[in-house]
Parts: structure tokens; sequence; C-alpha cells
């Protein structure tokens, strides 16, 4: 299936994306509004965000470049020392552009 992205093909992919995200994130409200959060919802929620960044890292760590690689490991080397996400995903990023430029 093709859209156009001349007129209104643009708009009208923009408007669905939108609608699909807000539908996403006001069922998932809907739904664990029916959930008691206990202690062990509360640690499975939290083990959630782990396991997201895990998923979404690991292939990168597995098939990037070696600016990847070295921005990865930046950043965990970073926030263990710091323990503060924000400097250590600049850290991370400050890295991989240092890499990549050097390597072009």
């Amino acid at each position: 299936m093709m859209i156009e992205s001349a007129g209104h093909g643009t708009l009208i992919v923009v408007a669905v994306m939108a609608v699909v995200t807000l539908a996403t994130r006001w069922g998932g409200i809907f739904v664990m509004s029916f959930v008691p959060i206990n202690t062990r919802t509360q640690q499975f929620i939290n083990a959630m965000s782990g396991s997201v960044l895990v998923a979404l890292l690991a292939p990168l760590a597995l098939e990037g470049d070696s600016g990847a690689r070295l921005a990865l490991l930046t950043t965990a080397v970073v926030m263990l020392l710091v323990k503060k996400p924000l400097p250590a995903i600049a850290a991370g990023i400050l890295v991989a552009g240092i890499v990549r430029h050097i390597a072009a």
C-alpha cells in the first residue's frame, strides 16, 4: 500500500500515527485501572523498563559499528560511576559522535 507524500498523504499518516499512539497509551492506562497495584505488580512494572531497554540495546551491541559499541560501553561505565542517566546518555552520544567523526 502506498500513500502519496504530496498533498494530504503526509497529514493522513501523521494523524493515523497520533491516533495509534494515543490508543495504546490510553488503552494501557485503561487496562491497568483494573489491576491492583501490589508489591509484585510494582516489581513487574519496574523490571519491564529494564527489559525493554535491553531488548533495544542488545541488537545494537551485536550488530552495531564501533561507535555504537563504544557508546554503549561509555554509557554503562558512566552510569555505574555517576548513577544518573542523563550524564551517561550524554557521554554515550558524545563518544558515538567522536568515533564516527574520526572514522569518516
